[in-house]
């Protein structure tokens, strides 16, 4: 059973402002989950899988070129943080909103290589794990 977040109605509308938008969040706070259920219609790419990681980290642009332009959800992009320079490159050829979708759990790092590639074409927002006590954002 899925229970809908808080977080819906702020996702959408940055993907409708941003050319890309990040989901930060501690491990199991259901990143993957929430953008399975909103954006079920995107392909779903997760780096997690060995595969897809050691394709994005030996031909990044190969491995974007696959979705020509359509939106995609990148799930635990802190495996591949290079990426985010192709990911940049490929943005500023093509500013349409809400193309690239990315999750990330290890937020110092991925932070870092976000802020320092991506700045003013992201959006990031974080996604608490269920709680009675708001969490700090």
């Amino acid at each position: 059973m899925y229970l809908p977040r808080d977080l819906t109605k702020t996702f959408r509308f940055a993907l409708s402002q941003f050319p890309a938008v990040l989901i930060t969040g501690p491990r199991q706070s259901g990143k993957s989950t929430f953008l399975q259920q909103v954006m079920r219609d995107a392909p779903y790419i997760t780096f997690d899988d060995p595969i897809n990681r050691d394709f994005a980290l030996h031909d990044p642009s190969g491995f974007l070129d696959q979705f020509h332009g359509r939106t995609v959800i990148l799930d635990e992009i802190q495996y591949v943080p290079d990426i985010f320079r192709y990911i940049k490159i490929r943005i500023d050829k093509d500013r349409r909103p809400g193309i690239w979708i990315m999750t990330g759990s290890q937020r110092f790092s991925l932070m870092k290589n976000v802020s320092d590639t991506l700045a003013g074409r992201i959006a990031v927002l974080e996604l608490c794990p269920f709680s009675l006590v708001p969490c700090n954002i």
